[in-house]
């Protein structure tokens, strides 16, 4: 009976391993292409500036006349060779997507003229073309992916040192945009430096968005109705936490439990109608993973008695 189940659980992990393989790699393909969008559309028309390997292969073009994506298929193999070294096989294969999608469909839509009529207004370009970019690289990133070359140094650096991301990332851009600067007039290399500013911001709230939840803490002498209202009518896990008390030195159960943002409301009206004198802390919590949250749930024994979140 227990390897009936067991296989029933490995052939469900399975099934949702697959799925979420094909929805990683529909999020690659999705970023980098709305990456290569904000190129042709708004980068490469208005002259501006911009980082990241794309950056580097216009400093090229202007010098050597080389193709832009020609120059980002060279460089992100290279540094797809790195990223496997570094980051392990699994994060290079979905790299090697992004290595060479991104200049392929960057070549594409470059080939498609009314792409490259689109604004002329340079704030507007800008603007634009930062948020593009900016949900372009948080898409991939989200996927356990890089849109290869110059986004694989700030990984290397954060899985090492855990230099965030958008710190390493503005300053390698700065860098490429310096080597810019040489040939392009001041107000050209402001609207660049923008243009980063831009995308590293919708960067961190793309990377942050849908991912927070809430943590609840409850300490109540309703424990009990309270740990059964949240896991029938909010459909929570909860862990119950052992307690004493710092002035009569009592035990005490803490119910533990995580929700949604959406959820909050929900379980605070609960405990409200259980025990109107409930001590309750809340938290915000950055990420949570796990079943319930980034795997399906299972309503198993374990589920039903509350042994887990």
């Amino acid at each position: 009976m227990k390897s009936e189940m067991t296989g029933t659980i490995n052939r469900r992990d399975y099934r949702e391993m697959k799925k979420l393989n094909i929805r990683h790699l529909f999020l690659i393909l999705l970023g980098n292409t709305l990456y290569a969008l904000s190129v042709v559309m708004f980068i490469l028309p208005n002259g501006l500036l911009s980082g990241g390997t794309t950056g580097m292969g216009i400093t090229i073009d202007h010098y050597f006349g080389i193709p832009i994506e020609y120059f980002v298929l060279v460089f992100n193999g290279f540094m797809f060779l790195v990223g496997a070294l570094v980051l392990g096989m699994k994060f290079a294969l979905t790299t090697l997507v992004s290595s060479f999608y991104y200049p392929i469909i960057l070549g594409v839509f470059k080939g498609i003229p009314a792409l490259s009529h689109v604004t002329e207004d340079k704030m507007l370009a800008t603007v634009c073309g930062g948020f593009l970019i900016g949900a372009g690289i948080g898409i991939v990133i989200r996927a356990g992916a890089s849109t290869g070359g110059m986004d694989i140094p700030p990984l290397v650096l954060h899985k090492y040192f855990r230099i965030p991301v958008s710190v390493s990332l503005n300053a390698f851009d700065m860098l490429i945009l310096v080597m810019q600067v040489i040939y392009n007039p001041p107000e050209r290399v402001l609207y660049g430096i923008l243009l980063v500013l831009v995308y590293t911001t919708v960067l961190d709230k793309v990377l942050m968005m849908g991912s927070t939840k809430t943590e609840v803490k409850i300490i109540s002498s309703q424990v009990e109705e309270i740990r059964q209202a949240i896991l029938a009518q909010v459909d929570r896990g909860v862990t119950m936490l052992y307690g004493e008390g710092g002035y009569r030195q009592e035990r005490t159960q803490i119910v533990l439990s995580i929700v949604s943002n959406r959820e909050l409301p929900q379980v605070e009206k609960l405990i409200r109608q259980i025990d109107p004198e409930a001590f309750m802390i809340v938290s915000r919590v950055t990420e949570v993973r796990g079943r319930g949250f980034s795997l399906s749930k299972h309503y198993g024994e374990e589920q039903k008695n509350g042994d887990a979140l």
